[in-house]
């Protein structure tokens, strides 16, 4: 009996290390790491997972490897003056699995990408033309910013608030990089003021101290 609970015991003990050496690997990631060379995604799959299921290999071509979407210049003309073209797993299916996606952000002079958040990862990104003003805010309410010109990187910690300002007199041009294939982005006052359903007057009146004239006026530009 003795011997039993020992064997338990030795038993529990290993699988505990075993946890704890496997976890901080794990943690590390924004998306989890493949477990095949290559997984391109079947965008017209019905099937629903996290993520997206592989085309059969024998449905893969070259093409399924490139993507030339970010050699367009976005279209500015809207109420913020910018655009941002996206190489994700929706628009580049051969990133699946594989934890990496780029976006192209063209923002017009005097324009914006509007304070937001990419909810599944950290960002990273290279001013190509143009003076822009970066900044992002923590959970702690404090604020980092800095006027970045051509060649010049910055990085936004996965989560947190964050906006790009073209400060200069010519059009603005960034390339992003981000930790996962699908990083999300929620744009903070379209989610507030936007919304459908609308989220209530009586909430947005007392969190930003308002009154409702306010609100409808800003719901009017946004909607």
């Amino acid at each position: 009996m003795a011997s039993s609970r020992s064997r338990m015991t030795s038993s529990s003990l290993i699988f505990t290390f075993l946890v704890y050496l496997v976890l901080p690997s794990v943690c590390r990631s924004a998306d989890s790491d493949q477990l095949q060379d290559f997984c391109v995604a079947d965008l017209s799959s019905t099937v629903n997972v996290n993520g997206f299921p592989c085309k059969p290999a024998s449905s893969v071509t070259s093409e399924d490897f490139f993507f030339d979407g970010l050699m367009k210049e976005g279209n500015t003309d809207n109420i913020f003056g910018s655009n941002v073209t996206s190489g994700n797993v929706l628009s580049f299916p051969g990133v699946n699995t594989l934890g990496i996606s780029m976006n192209r952000v063209d923002i017009a002079p005097g324009g914006m990408n509007p304070p937001h958040i990419h909810p599944r990862s950290t960002e990273s990104g290279v001013v190509i033309q143009g003076k822009v003003l970066v900044g992002f805010v923590t959970t702690g309410n404090v604020f980092y910013s800095k006027v970045l010109t051509v060649g010049q990187m910055f990085v936004i910690p996965r989560g947190l608030v964050h906006f790009q300002l073209n400060i200069g007199k010519e059009k603005a041009l960034l390339v992003t990089a981000f930790n996962s294939q699908n990083p999300g982005v929620v744009t903070v006052s379209l989610n507030l003021f936007a919304s459908r359903p609308s989220i209530p007057n009586s909430v947005l009146t007392k969190a930003f101290q308002v009154d409702d004239n306010v609100v409808n006026a800003i719901k009017s530009k946004l909607g």
